[in-house]
């Protein structure tokens, strides 16, 4: 097993194992003193994991409750939210027990949300199934849903008691879910991890995924243990989202995924970056190509104005201007602020 511990003001630890997901109960058992758990999964991962998770709970002899919504980033809005809080009313939760987010990147946003807002907070603990989520948003307590207007404005920082990432679950994954998490794998290398990216560049991801986990979370954490609420350097790990959320933004949240908007906007802003002589030359066409390797897009059809108008409502926006991330070259980034109004022409390439 790998153990890598997060030092926020709530403290928790990452568990990476093969198998962990049948050991679930257990780690209920340890992390806290519930007799309630809330299993709260989509209706894909539900078909693969909901019984063995229920099962671990059960010899737990914890009363349980399952809440299954419609998967994908549709459901990700506040009237999902609302059914979740209905369950937990409903099942008489206390703030001593613990909601379990079973499943990829939105269900942990949505579950860990509706436990930050339930009662004022009450524990839940990520069990990560998808790359993406493994990777990546499981950890640093960053939770939220989708309005109409952007992507995750609705939200809270609430930290997990604990994360069990079991990369077995990632053998029941379609090509393009892999695909979509390599994105994330792909920005930590970007940001912080040049000897990374090039092990990338060289190897197949897959062939030692327990390592390229453990190395995202562990970059994650360090940057999370010094900036929990996202006050400087945690901005860093929204290299290629501007860009992704407003694209996502532009196809309502449906027919690209997550990923593959992030892998358009990593490219998209070290073009901008070379073009105005921040980012070296060629950066661009290496994070194109190691993208196109794990069969992730460069580009998209959606025009410079469209990007810049939907990026408008993005989260990192402060006033009249917005904190972009840029490359001083791969493995180096830095928060760049920029007037909205010349947003257009400094992405326009």
């Amino acid at each position: 097993m790998k153990t890598v511990h997060v030092s926020t003001g709530k403290p928790y630890d990452i568990f990476i194992e093969r198998g962990i997901i049948d050991c679930c109960g257990e780690y209920v058992k340890r992390l806290s003193s519930a007799g309630k758990v809330v299993v709260v999964t989509d209706s894909n991962v539900a078909q693969h994991y909901q019984w063995r998770v229920l099962n671990s709970l059960s010899k737990q002899n914890l009363d349980v409750k399952t809440f299954i919504f419609p998967a994908g980033e549709e459901s990700k809005h506040l009237g999902t939210i609302q059914n979740i809080y209905k369950v937990l009313a409903d099942f008489r939760m206390t703030r001593k027990d613990v909601i379990v987010a079973l499943g990829g990147g939105v269900c942990g946003d949505m579950a860990g949300f509706a436990a930050a807002t339930y009662l004022r907070g009450i524990d839940f603990i990520q069990v990560p199934t998808s790359l993406l989520a493994q990777v990546d948003s499981s950890v640093g307590g960053k939770t939220g849903v989708d309005l109409p207007q952007g992507k995750n404005l609705v939200g809270a920082f609430h930290q997990p008691i604990g994360v069990l990432i079991d990369p077995d679950t990632l053998n029941t994954l379609p090509d393009r879910f892999i695909a979509d998490g390599m994105a994330e794998v792909i920005k930590y290398g970007c940001i912080k991890d040049a000897a990374f990216f090039e092990n990338l560049e060289s190897v197949d991801a897959l062939s030692h995924i327990e390592d390229v986990i453990e190395t995202c979370v562990s970059i994650k954490r360090d940057v999370v243990s010094r900036d929990e609420r996202e006050a400087g350097e945690r901005m860093l790990l929204n290299f290629g989202h501007t860009l992704g959320h407003a694209i996502e933004k532009i196809y309502n949240f449906t027919g690209i995924t997550h990923g593959m908007a992030v892998a358009v906007g990593m490219v998209l802003i070290a073009r901008a970056g070379e073009k105005q002589g921040i980012t070296p030359k060629g950066t661009a066409d290496r994070i194109s190509a190691l993208c196109e390797k794990y069969e992730l897009p460069t580009g998209d059809n959606a025009g410079f104005a469209e990007m810049a108008e939907a990026a408008m409502g993005d989260k990192k926006t402060a006033g009249s201007s917005i904190n972009l991330v840029l490359l001083k070259g791969i493995g180096e980034s830095f928060i760049y602020p920029l007037p909205l109004d010349e947003l257009e022409d400094f992405i326009t390439t």
